[in-house]
C-alpha cells in the first residue's frame, strides 16, 4: 500500500511528539529526514530499537535531536514496513518534519488509517479493531482492562469455537452434495442438533454480557431528582468532588440540567442535576421542570433525594404530599432506582420513613441516609450503585459485548440458530437448516470482520483519531 504518516501524539506542545509512518518506501523517507547518529543509513538499523539521530525539515536543515525505530513487515503494527520518529512535543516541529515526509512522497493517513491497515492485513479482527479505540477512550481502569483484553482477542476466543462448529457442518454438508462417490461422513440429525445447542448457548451467555458492557464501556445516565432544596445539586457536588454546581437556600436556584461524570462504587455515572420537581408560574423554571422529566425518561438509573430535615408539621404537609407522588413515580418507572434521604448531619425528626418500601429487584437500597457536607452515607451510595451494576467476574474481561454493533450482529446470528433448529425439530430437509447456519455465520463474521461490508469498516474507524 501508499506511503502514510501522521502526527500520533495531541496538538498542544508535549515533552515527546511521535510520527507515525506506513506503506512502501517507508525506510527510504525516513532516511530523507532522519540521520542517525551512528552514520549508517536508518534502513540499515536493526529492527525494534530506538536509534539517536537529528530530524531534519524538508531543505535538510537540522529541527532537532530525537529517536526513531523501524518496523520491517510483517511484524510490524500495520504488518507493513513501519516506523516511527520520537522528538520533542513542539506542533510547529512535527509539523515541519511531517511536511518534509510529505515531499518525501508520503501522504496525510486518515483517521484510524493505520489499524485499518492492520485489520485489512489479517494482524488483528473487527473486535479488536474496536477494542482499540475503547482503549482509548476509557474513563475507567475497568473500562481500560476489558479493552486490553479484548485487544489481545478475548472476544475473538468465545467467537471461534462457534464459528468453527458451524463451518464444520455447511462444509461437511457441501462435501457430501459435491463428492457423492466419495466416502465423506455426513452430518446426522443429532449431531448437527447438538452443534446448535451448543452455539445456542455461548451466543445466549455472550449476549448476557451486553449491559454489563455498555455499563463498562459508556457508564449510567443518572438522573437526580426531587423537589425544590432537598439536596441534589449538594449531592452531585460531593460525588463530583468539587462544587460543579451551585448551592443556595433559594428554592428554584437549578433551572437547567447539569451534568458530570463520576466513579461511584466502581461504576461511572453520567449524572445530570435537575430543577426541583414543582408546579410554577416561572416560565423559566417551568422549562427546567420539563426537562427535569425528560432527564428522568432517558435516565438508566434514577437517585430520587429528598430532604430528610424537614419537620413533620402541618405547614409542610403539602411538602409530603408532592414528595410521596414523586417517589410513586419514580418508583413505577420500571427503572433501577435509590432514595437518598440528605442532609443527615441536621437535626430533627424525619417526615416519613422511606426504608419499609418493600425492596424489588430494581431498587435493593430503598433508603440511604447522606449528608453531603460531612460525606456520611456516601460511602454506602457507592455500595448501593456496585449492587444495582455488579462489575461480574473479572475472569470475563475482554469477552464483554461493548458496542451495539456487536451486539446486533450476535442477535443476528442467535435468531437465525434458533430457526434451524426449530426447522431441524420439524424435520425440514438439511438444506432448510443449512441456509439458516450459512445466515448465522455471516452474522458472526461481520462481527469480527470476515464478512463485513465496506461501509461498516468505514463507519468503525471514522471513530478514530488520526495517527492511529
Amino acid at each position: 500500500m501508499d506511503l502514510i504518516a501522521a502526527i500520533a501524539t495531541g496538538a498542544s506542545p508535549s515533552a515527546i511528539g511521535v510520527i507515525r509512518l506506513s506503506g512502501e518506501g517507508c525506510f527510504a523517507a525516513c532516511d530523507r529526514v532522519f540521520r542517525p547518529a551512528d552514520g549508517l543509513s536508518f534502513r540499515d538499523q536493526p529492527p525494534r530499537k530506538m536509534v539517536l539521530g537529528r530530524m531534519a525539515d524538508e531543505q535538510g536543515r537540522v529541527l532537532d535531536h530525537g529517536l526513531a525505530v523501524r518496523f520491517p513487515a510483517p511484524h510490524s503494527y500495520t504488518g507493513e514496513d513501519s516506523a516511527e520518529l520520537h522528538c520533542h512535543g513542539s506542533p510547529v516541529v512535527l509539523r515541519e518534519i511531517l511536511s518534509a515526509l510529505f515531499a518525501a512522497g508520503a501522504r496525510q493517513a486518515g483517521p484510524g488509517e493505520f489499524t485499518r491497515r492492520a485489520f485489512l492485513n489479517g494482524r488483528m479482527d473487527l473486535t479488536q479493531a474496536e477494542a482499540v479505540v475503547d482503549l482509548i477512550d476509557a474513563e475507567t481502569a475497568a473500562a481500560a482492562r476489558n479493552a486490553a483484553a479484548q485487544l489481545d482477542g478475548g472476544l475473538r476466543r468465545v467467537l471461534e469455537p462457534i464459528q468453527e462448529s458451524l463451518l464444520d457442518i455447511a462444509s461437511r454438508f457441501y462435501a457430501v452434495v459435491d463428492y457423492p462417490d466419495e466416502d465423506i461422513e455426513d452430518v446426522g440429525p443429532r449431531e448437527t442438533a447438538a452443534a446448535l445447542r451448543a452455539a445456542d448457548g455461548a451466543l445466549t451467555s455472550l449476549l448476557d454480557t451486553c449491559r454489563r458492557g455498555r455499563v463498562l464501556k459508556s457508564g449510567v445516565r443518572t438522573a437526580i431528582v426531587g423537589l425544590p432544596n432537598a439536596g441534589k445539586s449538594s449531592l452531585l457536588n460531593a460525588l463530583a468532588g468539587y462544587e460543579r454546581c451551585i448551592v443556595t437556600d433559594v428554592p428554584g436556584t437549578t433551572r437547567d440540567t447539569v451534568e458530570e461524570s463520576v466513579l461511584c462504587g466502581g461504576v461511572l455515572l453520567r449524572l445530570v442535576d435537575t430543577a426541583g420537581m414543582r408546579e410554577t408560574e416561572d416560565a423559566v423554571e417551568r422549562l427546567g421542570v420539563e426537562r427535569s422529566r425528560r432527564a428522568m425518561e432517558d435516565a438508566e438509573l434514577i437517585l430520587l433525594v429528598r430532604d430528610g430535615s424537614v419537620e413533620v408539621c402541618p405547614e409542610n404537609r403539602a411538602r409530603f404530599e408532592a414528595e410521596a407522588v414523586l417517589l410513586n413515580q419514580v418508583a413505577q418507572s420500571g427503572k433501577p432506582w435509590l432514595c437518598i434521604e440528605s442532609k443527615c448531619d441536621l437535626t430533627g425528626p424525619r417526615a416519613f420513613s422511606i426504608g419499609s418500601i418493600q425492596k424489588g429487584a430494581n431498587n435493593p437500597a430503598a433508603c440511604l441516609c447522606v449528608s453531603s457536607v460531612t460525606g456520611e452515607g456516601l460511602d454506602r451510595l457507592e455500595a448501593a450503585v456496585a449492587a444495582l451494576f455488579p462489575a461480574g467476574d473479572g475472569a470475563e474481561a475482554g469477552s464483554l459485548l461493548t458496542d451495539r454493533r456487536q451486539e446486533d450482529a450476535a442477535c443476528r446470528a442467535l435468531a437465525a440458530l434458533r430457526r434451524g433448529r426449530e426447522a431441524l425439530e420439524a424435520g425440514l430437509t438439511p438444506d432448510a437448516v443449512l441456509t439458516d447456519v450459512e445466515e448465522a455465520l455471516d452474522a458472526l463474521g461481520e462481527l469480527t470482520g470476515r464478512t463485513a461490508r465496506e461501509e461498516i469498516v468505514s463507519a468503525i474507524f471514522s471513530r478514530f483519531c488520526v495517527g492511529k
